[in-house]
C-alpha cells in the first residue's frame, strides 16, 4: 500500500502545517504551480516527489519538472498536468491522450477548486487538489491523501487549512 499526499498551487509558499502531512505520506504529488524551488526541495528532503510544472512556474522550475507526466503507482496508471480541465470537459490538450488511453486518475490544479469526480465515460477519476498555497481567490487551503493498494484508490480524504 502506498500513501499518496496530493497538492498544487503552492506558489511559493511552504509551511510546517503542510510538511507535517508530506512525513506521513510514502510519495507527493505536486500538480503544478511550483512558484519556487525552495518549496520541492523542501517536499524531496522528506519523501519521494512526482511534479509538473505549472503557468506561473519560471525557466528553472519547467527545467525541472515536465508539463505532463504519465507513471504507475502500484498497479493504477496517473496522468498529471497543471492545466487539463475536468470530465466532460477536458481541455484540448488532454482530451485526446484520455480518450486513446485511459488513465485510471487523471489529476490537474490551476482552477484552486477542489474537486474529486469519476468519469464514467472513461472509467477513470478525476482529482485535483485545490490549491495550498496562499495566493489566489480561495479562502480555504486544500490538499487530497489517498492511498493505492494494487489498482485500489481507498481512503480519500481532503486536508483542509482555514489560515489563508
Amino acid at each position: 500500500m502506498t500513501k499518496i499526499l496530493l497538492l498544487s498551487d503552492t506558489h511559493s509558499y511552504m509551511d510546517q502545517d503542510i510538511l507535517k502531512y508530506v512525513k506521513q505520506a510514502d510519495e507527493v504529488w505536486h500538480a503544478g504551480d511550483i512558484g519556487d524551488l525552495k518549496v520541492t526541495d523542501a517536499i524531496q528532503n522528506i519523501k519521494p516527489l512526482k511534479a509538473v510544472y505549472g503557468n506561473i512556474d519560471n525557466a528553472e522550475i519547467r527545467n525541472e519538472f515536465e508539463e505532463n507526466l504519465r507513471f504507475k503507482c502500484e498497479e493504477v496508471e496517473v496522468y498529471m498536468t497543471h492545466i487539463g480541465g475536468y470530465p466532460p470537459k477536458y481541455n484540448y490538450r488532454t482530451r485526446d491522450l484520455i480518450k486513446t488511453h485511459p488513465p485510471k486518475i487523471f489529476i490537474s490544479g490551476h482552477s484552486h477548486i477542489l474537486k474529486v469526480m469519476p468519469d464514467k465515460r472513461y472509467g477513470l477519476i478525476h482529482m485535483n487538489p485545490g490549491a495550498v498555497g496562499k495566493h489566489g481567490f480561495h479562502k480555504i487551503r486544500t490538499m487530497l491523501r489517498f492511498t493505492i493498494d494494487g489498482d485500489v484508490i481507498d481512503n480519500l480524504e481532503v486536508i483542509e487549512f482555514q489560515n489563508r
